[in-house]
């Protein structure tokens, strides 16, 4: 039988006993870790009815998006530049409140996946207060070059360790919504990473 740690699942040996990682985690059973986890649920029960809310949150923002931006054009004031500040600041802001919703079952599904995390897990206390300030740092600072420099390597980094994930092929939960939504949102996460991380370099190109 092989065993595993709940929170690090890349911990496998064919003995019980402590994760060599946490320090005082008991291994379990991988069976039965993979039978009772969330994402072994899902997988035989998500719809995509599941994912409307998901749906609503995104489009809400990309309506946001769109009405600041009419604004700016019958004002003459439309740029690129700032439609896409408008998505990103609405993207980190709403993200950032449901992970803060439920801070400790953000990191700790957190720490099963990004590579910072995994070594410190107390990264993924601090993680959504750092896309919470990426937001309101936007609003602040529109033209900051340094913030665009850190969101480009933050948000990578932390899609680094969900493509690793992915391209392993191991099953994990992302929390990329917090624990609001109870389905797969690995793709979900991966674009939040990557996407925010292009977006920030597109913006440090035009400015």
């Amino acid at each position: 039988m092989e065993y595993t740690c709940p929170h690090h699942p890349e911990i496998r040996q064919n003995t019980p006993g402590i994760c060599p990682k946490c320090g005082g985690m008991k291994l379990v059973p991988l069976s039965t870790l993979e039978k009772n986890s969330p994402e072994h649920e899902e997988l035989g029960k998500t719809s995509w009815k599941d994912y409307i809310p998901l749906f609503v949150i995104i489009g809400l923002i990309a309506l946001t998006t769109g009405v600041l931006t009419l604004k700016d054009v019958e004002t003459g004031t439309y740029s690129l530049e700032k439609t896409i500040s408008y998505f990103m600041i609405g993207f980190f802001l709403t993200f950032a409140g449901f992970k803060l919703l439920d801070l400790r079952g953000f990191a700790k599904g957190y720490s099963t996946y990004d590579l910072l995390a995994q070594r410190v897990p107390a990264y993924g206390y601090v993680y959504p207060f750092i896309e919470l300030a990426f937001g309101l740092g936007m609003i602040l600072f529109p033209a900051s070059r340094s913030l665009l420099v850190a969101e480009i390597l933050v948000m990578g980094f932390s899609g680094l360790g969900v493509a690793i994930k992915l391209a392993k092929k191991e099953k994990f939960h992302c929390a990329c919504l917090g624990t609001l939504l109870k389905v797969p949102l690995t793709k979900i996460t991966i674009v939040e990473d990557f996407g925010m991380a292009f977006l920030a370099l597109i913006l440090l190109l035009l400015h």
